[in-house]
């Protein structure tokens, strides 16, 4: 019988049990799909992530699973984590490495700056692409599978509106956050929107023009791979922070903070910076646990 060590980490935050819960299991080399699967079904969490560093590659080697079996592909709170739970357990993932700093999600290479700010804690961000938007979608379509009114949604001059890094979300701007704690998902109604307009998860959001230390507060769903509701989301950050810059919310090379989780009782704390190259995500995370898991 295998067995694999495992920490738990809080993620998006540098409090214990707030932000958004990973396990990083710990492994020599790729595993069987279906070991990925059981051990990310067992554990629960939104995702789990594996890692282990890879010779040939010369860099850390990640994979996420969620408890459905899906598997998870660019850059949030499961690579956040990931890279965290390395540097954390002392994994020397850079010294082969130069140039750049990089870990490989999958298959694809994700540039990242490090800093330790945070008691010998790493701040760790990374690069997603510049922002792509897609189709628009009608408040009157959308507004039933969040169970609120078609005027609650509309922003200012922000439609409900496709928008992709690595990840296509749909980002869906409410009037104010306390419209956005009172949306209720609709699981069928949101995997048949995510189908017809080709996106993994909706990114409701408001922006808070009074509040000097958030640019906004959002809610994640995502029922279409096992995601009912996420406290931290840096792949659909990332897509808000460019859908924001191209709306001329925000400027450029400027870093801004994004607020979510607050009505799961776990908030988190996601930074973004617009920049030339791309979309910076930025965060910190804390081990909570640690084990083994016998696969």
């Amino acid at each position: 019988m295998n067995s694999y060590p495992y920490c738990v980490l809080d993620v998006f935050t540098t409090e214990k049990y707030k932000g958004n819960p990973l396990a990083v299991v710990f492994t020599v080399s790729d595993l069987d799909l279906q070991v990925y699967q059981d051990i990310s079904k067992e554990f629960g969490y939104s995702e789990t992530s594996f890692i282990y560093y890879s010779k040939p590659g010369k860099a850390l080697k990640v994979r996420s699973f969620t408890p459905t079996g899906f598997e998870v592909s660019g850059v949030g709170h499961n690579l956040l984590g990931a890279i965290s739970a390395a540097l954390l357990s002392n994994m020397a993932i850079f010294g082969e490495q130069e140039g750049k700093q990089f870990v490989i999600m999958k298959d694809e290479t994700i540039y990242l700056s490090i800093e330790y700010p945070y008691d010998n804690r790493p701040f760790i961000g990374m690069l997603q692409r510049p922002a792509t938007m897609h189709a628009s979608v009608d408040p009157i379509i959308v507004a039933p599978a969040i169970t609120l009114h078609p005027d609650e949604l509309v922003s200012g001059d922000l439609l409900p509106t496709v928008v992709k890094t690595e990840v296509a979300h749909l980002m869906l701007p409410v009037k104010s956050a306390d419209i956005l704690n009172k949306a209720i998902p609709g699981k069928t109604l949101l995997r048949e929107l995510a189908a017809t307009y080709e996106f993994e998860g909706v990114y409701c959001f408001a922006v808070l023009d009074k509040d000097p230390a958030f640019l906004a507060e959002a809610r994640f769903f995502n029922p279409g791979i096992g995601i009912e509701e996420d406290p931290a989301t840096g792949s659909a950050a990332a897509p808000l922070g460019g859908f924001l810059f191209k709306k001329k919310y925000i400027n450029s090379n400027v870093t801004y903070k994004i607020l979510q989780g607050v009505k799961m009782g776990q908030p988190s704390v996601i930074k973004f910076e617009v920049k030339k190259e791309g979309i910076w995500i930025s965060g910190s995370a804390v081990i909570i646990m640690e084990g083994t898991i016998y696969g």
